[in-house]
């Protein structure tokens, strides 16, 4: 293995969505992940369709009986990073809550992600992605005026406010325990990471430079100058024209003339602007649209879907898709200039064993 994380060692509670990120994040900077799996339970994708599951060991214990639960507290007594996702309590039924493995392992960081965090009136309650942003403010503000907000995939909540936050928990964790040689329990909530990805706007609400109704912001969708299009053939561009030079070269690409004392930053502008810009933009196919302007200072992309995005050439230039076993997901992020990860296929469910990553554990220097 390889990679800035190399020699840390975790275990992941089996789970889904940004506990698996989390532990993929690690496992792709050099991490040793273990992946604890339940015996009986089916792989939801074949192994390599399982990118979340790239670079991990997978052992299976029945944590319903006592042997299954010795054997993860024997790979926590080695372990430098564990990290769950269940409802808050049922690690601690389990006999496998943090003061225990604590108790056996006092360095060890423990990672926990829920939606609704640990305390709180709803931290029982059942909960998605989309119900954990829907708290933060920021679904609130996403979408046209007038119409229902479209849920942003799972990427907000699950993976910005949830995994990466848990990620970047971990890795503080750890670089604080070299100096007090003590662990301690993070615990991670999308309805606490997802409001502080919003940091910005909440602090433009305040000043008074951000309205809360929704489409009538410059990032929201309301100016012309920040926005999608539709092209000649049904394809789509993006524009995000924000600083004046910029906005002055879209202007002159698109042969577009403000009328007198039109400002960019005056909304009641905008929906006048926004039509004309659209109007220029149909006249061309997406393709069209890349060769006269793609890499100029306009701050200009084109809209790609999944199937297209590996193929363009600036990502593939940059390698930021990769090919494991004929899949294509994308390269473990950021980049590094000495320490550069080596990324693995996912395993199969259960492919090795306690007792192997003991022994090599046992024998790795803390």
């Amino acid at each position: 293995m390889s990679g800035p994380l190399q020699g840390v060692k975790v275990v992941e509670m089996a789970g889904i969505g940004p506990g698996p990120f989390c532990g993929m994040m690690l496992a792709d900077m050099g991490a040793e992940v273990v992946r604890i799996d339940r015996p009986a339970a089916a792989e939801k994708l074949p192994a390599r369709f399982d990118v979340n599951g790239r670079g991990k060991h997978s052992v299976t214990a029945d944590l319903k009986s006592p042997d299954g639960v010795a054997q993860v507290l024997a790979l926590v007594a080695q372990a430098d990073v564990l990290i769950e996702g269940y409802r808050p309590g049922v690690m601690e039924r389990l006999g496998l809550g943090p003061d225990l493995c604590l108790q056996r392992n006092p360095r060890l960081v423990y990672g926990r992600m829920t939606g609704w965090g640990q305390t709180g009136p709803l931290a029982q309650a059942a909960g998605h992605d989309l119900n954990y942003i829907a708290l933060s403010g920021l679904l609130g503000a996403m979408g046209r005026p007038g119409e229902t907000m479209a849920p942003p995939l799972n990427l907000v909540g699950d993976y910005g406010g949830g995994a990466m936050m848990l990620a970047f928990g971990v890795v503080c964790a750890l670089f604080e325990a070299r100096g007090s040689g003590q662990g301690q329990v993070i615990d991670a909530a999308m309805t606490d990471g997802t409001p502080l990805l919003g940091s910005m706007l909440y602090g433009r609400k305040a000043a008074g430079l951000w309205s809360a109704r929704r489409g009538s912001n410059f990032l929201d969708g309301a100016a012309h100058f920040y926005d999608t299009y539709a092209c000649a053939d049904g394809k789509y561009v993006a524009i995000g024209s924000i600083e004046p030079q910029f906005y002055a070269l879209l202007l002159q690409a698109l042969e577009l003339a403000p009328p007198a004392g039109v400002k960019q930053m005056d909304p009641s502008h905008w929906p006048g602007m926004k039509q004309q810009v659209a109007e220029v933009i149909a006249t061309r196919t997406r393709a069209e649209w890349v060769e006269r302007i793609e890499g100029s200072d306009i701050c200009f992309a084109p809209v790609l879907d999944m199937d297209e995005a590996p193929t363009h050439p600036h990502n593939v230039a940059r390698g930021t898709f990769i090919d494991i076993d004929g899949v294509s997901p994308p390269a473990p992020a950021p980049r590094f200039s000495r320490t550069v990860p080596q990324v693995r296929p996912a395993p199969g469910q259960g492919a090795t064993t306690v007792d192997a990553l003991l022994t090599r554990w046992a024998g790795a220097v803390r």
